[in-house]
């Protein structure tokens, strides 16, 4: 690989006789993962259905390599189930080290394309909030499609500049997590555009913008709270010393030390500007040392110390009125919904956790449970509700085994055979909904989403 003159000399200065390894790796092909969805199967019972050939990876409990010459996820019904999440080995240690607890508030600020934001709901499993942002619109959908696949209710998507979110959700969270924009070194050998990228903007531009969503992120963190900061990148400007500019915000804030996997290396305290020696605490994962890309990783918590208010309240709901065929629906449904926690907006119907906070004004791609289109007479459900609900908890299901044909044939938006009650049928693969049909004598209808369907 042709790396950039200065960026070698960069590397050289910063991994002396290890250089040579480095470049050597980035000729070798780069390391491929997936996460397994802990919020719909547990690990074990993955694996006794694992269709692939998979290795553990060795610092996330849910992660595991495949080889991409043998096995191909993307195509497999259980990616379409949301069993699973296609993520680069590396890029699993951010989620995994921040320790989210049941009923916590998180903030993903740089979530998209969503893989940190599923991990985090999936530590959630449903309580609390998640509320994962993506200044890029365009980038946000990428994401909503991620957290409706992983069958996510409780959380929102906004799309804000992180000002802007530091004015409403002054010292509301308990867990903040900033996988930083950053100049990408460790995804060169994933694309060489990423190379060009890095000779057009450099570090600087990217350390500027790491500092101020860090002003900002500082302020949304309540006093007891944990951080997690991380990028994809081994410039010591956007990491070591990215850590030394968010701790002089705020003397509160300290560095934790956690669980680190044998080939990770510390942070380089000589490598910032104050020699702070609590810099080791930080992680490095190296390509040339361990299965994947590379990231850095540093855990802060902000002390406990004074008091602290917050002035963000609930999400605001008025009591609507719910169409006779919105009953019918949601009678077949095996679940307890609250009467007063639903919304409409624009005849789409929205299910509102209590948990959720007030987001009016801010720009907002989803808010809760999306679940269906409210129409002339009738109740459309919609692709999220089904990949939200359990297989046990619709009245009418349709389970076909993955290696059917049929499974294929659905998932492409064609009609299929299948038996069971006139009407609303949930699709399932192996017990994991897919999406709606609509049977009739036999025939279903496929009302699988046509955004979301295999293409062959």
């Amino acid at each position: 690989m042709n790396l950039p003159k200065i960026f070698e000399d960069n590397m050289r200065g910063l991994l002396g006789d290890e250089f040579d390894d480095y470049k050597a790796c980035l000729d070798s092909p780069m390391h491929h993962g997936i996460r397994i969805n802990t919020s719909k199967i547990s690990v074990e019972d993955f694996l006794k259905i694992n269709p692939f050939l998979l290795k553990k990876v060795p610092w996330c409990d849910n992660g595991f390599y495949y080889d991409e010459s043998v096995d191909k996820p993307s195509k497999h019904p259980y990616y379409y189930a949301g069993l699973y999440y296609i993520q680069e080995p590396s890029a699993m240690t951010p989620a995994s080290v921040i320790p989210v607890d049941e009923g916590d508030r998180v903030l993903d600020v740089c979530a998209a394309p969503g893989g940190k934001s599923t991990e985090l709901a999936a530590k959630l499993r449903g309580s609390g909030v998640l509320i994962s942002n993506d200044i890029s619109a365009s980038r946000a959908k990428a994401l909503l499609k991620n957290l409706e696949v992983f069958g996510i209710d409780n959380y929102i998507i906004t799309s804000e500049n992180t000002h802007r979110l530091a004015e409403r959700f002054e010292g509301y969270f308990d867990k903040i997590l900033v996988d930083a924009p950053c100049s990408g070194e460790g995804m060169f050998r994933k694309s060489n555009s990423m190379i060009t990228a890095w000779e057009n903007n450099g570090n600087k531009l990217f350390a500027d913008m790491q500092r101020n969503i860090l002003d900002d992120v500082s302020v949304m963190l309540k006093p007891g709270g944990i951080m997690l900061y991380s990028t994809c990148t081994f410039s010591p400007l956007e990491n070591e010393k990215s850590i030394e500019y968010l701790l002089s915000l705020d003397d509160r804030f300290e560095l934790l030390d956690f669980e680190k996997y044998e080939a990770f290396d510390n942070g380089h305290p000589e490598w910032g500007d104050t020699l702070n020696r609590e810099l080791k605490k930080c992680a490095r994962l190296w390509p040339h040392k361990i299965e994947g890309e590379g990231h850095f990783v540093a855990l802060i918590k902000k002390n406990n110390e004074g008091e602290y208010y917050s002035h963000c309240g609930s999400y605001g709901l008025k009591k609507v009125r719910l169409d006779d065929s919105v009953k019918v629906f949601l009678n077949k449904i095996k679940r307890k919904f609250r009467d007063d926690r639903f919304e409409i907006n624009n005849d789409k119907l929205y299910y509102i956790k209590e948990s959720l906070p007030d987001v009016k004004g801010l720009r907002t791609l989803r808010n809760g449970l999306y679940m269906g289109d409210i129409k002339k007479n009738r109740f459309e459900p919609s692709q999220s509700l089904a990949m939200n609900l359990k297989a046990d908890e619709f009245d009418n299901v349709i389970d076909i085994q993955s290696n059917d044909e049929r499974v294929i044939k659905y998932l492409k938006g064609e009609t299929i055979e299948a038996e069971g009650k006139n009407g609303w049928a949930l699709v399932c693969v192996d017990s994991y909904p897919l999406g709606w049909g609509k049977l009739n004598n036999g025939t279903l209808k496929n009302k699988y989403l046509s955004g979301w369907r295999l293409m062959s």
